[in-house]
């Protein structure tokens, strides 16, 4: 497998499975700026709807103002959630953060959990995540719906917006319609980031995790894998990129990234993950990384001074934010509006 040509990217989880959501906003925002001392791409925060804890895309929002640089990538259930409000909370992030907001694409399939809204039953992966990928779309057409360039704020004419530069989206998916346009002008990157955990924790091989790959590859910017050795992932990262390719999309536009536990009890365990990630990355296993720690406070902080070191050395992590947008950590383009893009849509 050959390795990528760029520097791997590189994230860490916030949160833990051992580790309940704390509700104190303090403890979130210094692992934030922990790892943006780090020069990490970006962190997440996992959420459960209706769990325990404090919302992970509210949270975020909250530690926004508190960072300058780390991109900031809360997990969205789409499930119980209208496609309208996750599309104007993500574009919020992406304001409040000057572009460095992100999401997780999540769903929920207990009847717990569909029982707190009463909406509908609850349904397997094999209906949510199509469902999911739907709602990923929908969201993109709502930030594209305001061209780059509707606000006038003008007001000598008291003009706020052009309004021949707003568009109505008219979609309809299997279990929902919006029309639009947005409420909120179009995001600082145009889109937030979109990741998807191809595998997932429960992976089981069976038609739910099949459309959750689906997603990946047909919505994600970022897609991450969890294996156990180097050829697991690579091979992975290749069926990924294929599938991308095969939904017409450009297979290098899709990152994917390695998803490790990480528990670090001393720091030689900090130099010996800067060796794994280094071979990893050499034999092409993946195009970065996403550590999740057992124990995000001590853990992130052996993982800033033990292993960010030597990656720096070895020329494998930045010492110095370079942009100032999640999508320039990652090397990603910034896209252009669906809407603005035809001249249909610009007259």
């Amino acid at each position: 497998m050959p390795a990528p040509h760029h520097p791997p990217r590189l994230a860490v989880a916030l949160d833990a499975p051992r580790h309940p959501l704390r509700p104190d906003a303090a403890h979130y925002t210094a692992l934030a700026r922990l790892a943006e001392r780090g020069t990490l791409d970006f962190v997440t925060l996992g959420d459960r709807f209706g769990g325990p804890g404090p919302d992970a895309l509210g949270l975020l929002a909250r530690i926004a103002p508190a960072t300058e640089r780390i991109g900031l990538v809360p997990a969205v259930t789409t499930t119980h959630t209208e496609p309208f409000h996750v599309s104007t909370a993500l574009a919020t992030l992406d304001w409040v953060s000057r572009g460095r907001a992100g999401w997780t694409v999540e769903v929920s399939t207990t009847a717990a959990e569909a029982a707190l809204t009463g909406r509908r039953p609850a349904a397997p992966p094999a209906e949510v995540w199509p469902e999911a990928g739907e709602v990923a779309d929908a969201a993109g057409r709502l930030w594209d719906s305001w061209e780059d360039g509707a606000e006038i704020r003008d007001r000598a004419t008291g003009r706020f917006v052009d309004r021949d530069k707003l568009h109505p989206i008219d979609f309809t998916g299997r279990t929902f319609a919006v029309r639009g346009p947005s409420i909120v002008p179009r995001p600082p990157q145009g889109r937030p980031v979109t990741v998807v955990d191809a595998t997932g924790a429960e992976s089981t091989g069976g038609p739910g995790e099949r459309a959750r790959r689906e997603v990946a590859a047909a919505r994600a910017d970022v897609a991450l894998v969890r294996a156990e050795d180097p050829q697991t992932a690579g091979a992975a990262r290749a069926a990924l990129r294929d599938r991308a390719r095969a939904h017409g999309r450009d297979p290098g536009r899709l990152l994917v990234l390695a998803s490790l536990p990480v528990e670090l009890e001393s720091p030689a365990d900090a130099a010996g993950l800067a060796d794994l990630l280094t071979d990893w990355y050499a034999q092409g296993a993946a195009d970065g990384f996403h550590l999740r720690p057992a124990d995000p406070v001590r853990d992130l902080a052996r993982l800033v001074e033990g292993t960010v070191p030597p990656l720096r050395e070895r020329g494998l992590l930045r010492r110095s934010y370079e942009g100032t947008t999640l999508r320039a950590h990652l090397g990603l383009p910034r896209p252009a509006g669906i809407y603005a893009a035809t001249p249909e849509a610009a007259r």
